[in-house]
């Protein structure tokens, strides 16, 4: 099958902080089932001038490659629903989308995207319930997984470097669930966005983690605990490359890994702490776990597991009838639309101004574009997501 994946290199789009989860583990596995794999970067603002040079750059590489299925992970706004229904209509190709943050995102987003793409993937399982309650039928549940290519057994605990590391970034409540543990005496060593050793490349990870006598996980989505906790990628991850998982509990965990023989759990901070020092207190216990949980991850839990049974069903549709002087002209008149008047460019400096005048250029556009999504899509709903929405228009480079 050929695939045109659509997502960006980077964690949102930003090289500072380190290539992307997808980057990294999508695209090896994708290319591991045989399929022929292009890919656009759709998250670096800096690539386009805005969101109508983005959007005509991905129909016409769409259109150039005739691809059998787009592949997409939906940040925002970035592809219009326009887009999405000039690929599937003019252009004749399918499009799927793998939802990243339906925890929290379903209000605000989901509901909005997943009509105007053939199959949704969601990874969070009372999302699907709340896509089958409001008619929404193309979503399919599925989870996230381990790369192949970094599987490694686990190593014994004597031959760690690390005793206890969490990597990822520090948002929510991780520096007060790290700051527990401190101030307990047990020192974490934490690498990524927000914590003092900085992002680390996406290769270094697997080291990190198998080079640690355990590896933390936290649950909670990135608006915090009343987002509620979800199964995260870093949960196959760290048994899938070597090593000993304890992870915060979330809902649904059990149905892949069984705690207190393949992974651990914790839900308090002192069980946490409890859990940590007994682990680094019995070694042995520690490695059984995590060599049970490594033969799990590998012979059920990896990205070439998950996309042949996403993929089943999207079959190649062989030659078609490609309008494209229609999907054109149609994209010409959504660029025309995208295009900003005096007077939103006068709004958006109005909006700005008080941030800009607390915070700073950057900071202070940030949170007016942040309040310009929260009342667009509260008010205008899906019209958010098209070539007229207000918070691409007016602030394309803080999206």
């Amino acid at each position: 099958m050929r695939i045109v994946c659509a997502w960006g290199q980077h964690n949102y789009g930003d090289p500072s902080r380190g290539e992307s989860y997808e980057y990294v583990n999508f695209l090896p596995a994708l290319k591991a089932l045989g399929h022929q794999v292009s890919f656009i970067e759709t998250w670096n603002r800096s690539r386009y001038a805005d969101f109508a040079a983005l959007n005509g750059q991905l129909l016409r590489t769409v259109e150039a490659l005739r691809p059998d299925l787009l592949f997409v992970v939906l940040l925002s706004y970035e592809i219009w629903v326009e887009t999405l229904d000039l690929i599937r209509g003019a252009v004749g190709c399918p499009v799927l989308n793998w939802g990243t943050d339906d925890s929290w995102k379903y209000r605000s987003f989901s509901r909005f995207i997943a009509p105007h793409v053939d199959r949704y993937a969601t990874t969070y399982e009372n999302a699907l319930q709340q896509f089958l309650g409001d008619g929404i039928a193309n979503v399919v549940l599925t989870q996230w997984a381990a790369n192949s290519a970094t599987l490694r057994e686990p190593l014994p605990a004597a031959d760690c470097e690390h005793a206890v590391s969490f990597v990822g970034s520090a948002y929510g409540r991780r520096p007060q669930w790290i700051a527990a543990l401190q101030s307990r005496g047990l020192e974490v060593e934490c690498f990524g966005h927000g914590w003092s050793n900085g992002p680390v490349q996406a290769e270094r990870i697997p080291e990190i983690i198998r080079n640690s006598v355990i590896s933390l996980n936290f649950s909670e989505a990135a608006h915090g605990a009343g987002a509620g906790r979800q199964v995260k990628a870093r949960v196959f991850e760290v048994p899938g490359n070597g090593g000993f998982l304890l992870t915060q509990d979330a809902p649904g965990l059990d149905r892949f890994y069984a705690p207190g023989s393949e992974i651990e759990t914790f839900n308090r901070p002192e069980e946490l702490a409890a859990k940590v020092e007994h682990y680094l207190a019995n070694p042995e216990a520690r490695d059984r776990i995590a060599r049970a949980g490594h033969a799990r991850t590998r012979q059920h839990h990896t990205y070439e597991r998950r996309f042949t049974e996403l993929l089943a069903g999207i079959a190649p549709k062989g030659p078609r009838d490609v309008r494209a002087e229609v999907a054109r002209q149609q994209m010409d008149t959504l660029a025309r639309r995208h295009r900003t008047t005096w007077w939103q460019r006068v709004l958006a400096r109005a909006l700005a101004a008080p941030g800009v005048a607390l915070w700073g250029p950057r900071r202070g556009r940030r949170a007016a574009r942040r309040m310009m999504f929260e009342l667009s899509w509260r008010l205008a709903g899906e019209h958010t997501y098209t070539s007229r929405g207000l918070p691409g228009r007016l602030f394309y480079a803080e999206s």
